[in-house]
């Protein structure tokens, strides 16, 4: 299976080093470019791409949280993954909340780029290691409503991990990755891992 991927920035030097990067790979193909969010919303609409990855800063006009906001307005496809410089906690809460899959830094590394792309089409989150493991020391505090397994659980889910890679990964069976991911959405009140993730950063990044 080929995965189709837009891209959107305004820098055409960073377009240009990224298509070459993902052309290393044969399942991933870039069928078009967009340099602002206006182009990217035309361009979904002409290309229908699987993947758009979305800078946050695009000069003049419409931003990546903006633009979006605007493409899950208009229909559900395609996944989003933003590609940034851009890292904190605000901002990732934003795109997030905005529609997005995931949330990778531009000095990611080329494997972290291709794992994003291939589990954003499988409603996979998928955040950069940096941002995942602040995530983590955030959670881990004392006192905080999420035990230490659970906050550890919780941030392995912005690699998008499934229940079965959760237990290799923590030594235990994929019934206990069940049981505390079903107490993390009840602390949390929600009922996805998007969405975990999402209230987790809002709860403890923005305070």
């Amino acid at each position: 299976m080929t995965i189709s991927v837009l891209l959107v920035d305004d820098h055409l030097v960073v377009r240009t080093g990224l298509r070459a990067l993902l052309g290393t790979q044969f399942d991933l193909d870039v069928i078009a470019e967009a340099a602002s969010g206006e182009e990217a919303l035309a361009a979904v609409e002409r290309c229908s791409p699987d993947v758009v990855m979305m800078d946050l800063a695009l000069g003049a006009g419409m931003d990546g949280i903006e633009s979006i906001r605007q493409l899950r307005r208009r229909t559900p496809q395609p996944a989003i993954l933003v590609f940034t410089t851009y890292d904190s906690d605000a901002d990732i809460v934003r795109a997030v909340d905005a529609g997005a899959m995931g949330y990778l830094l531009k000095d990611a590394d080329p494997e972290e780029i291709f794992a994003a792309i291939r589990g954003a089409i499988q409603g996979r989150s998928f955040m950069s290691a940096p941002v995942a493991s602040r995530l983590f020391q955030q959670l881990r505090n004392p006192g905080e409503v999420l035990t230490p397994r659970e906050a550890e659980l919780l941030s392995l889910l912005t690699e998008g991990l499934s229940n079965r890679e959760l237990s290799k990964r923590l030594f235990i069976s994929e019934a206990t990755v069940k049981t505390h991911l079903a107490h993390i959405y009840a602390k949390l009140g929600v009922d996805t891992r998007g969405a975990a993730i999402t209230t987790a950063l809002r709860r403890e990044g923005m305070r």
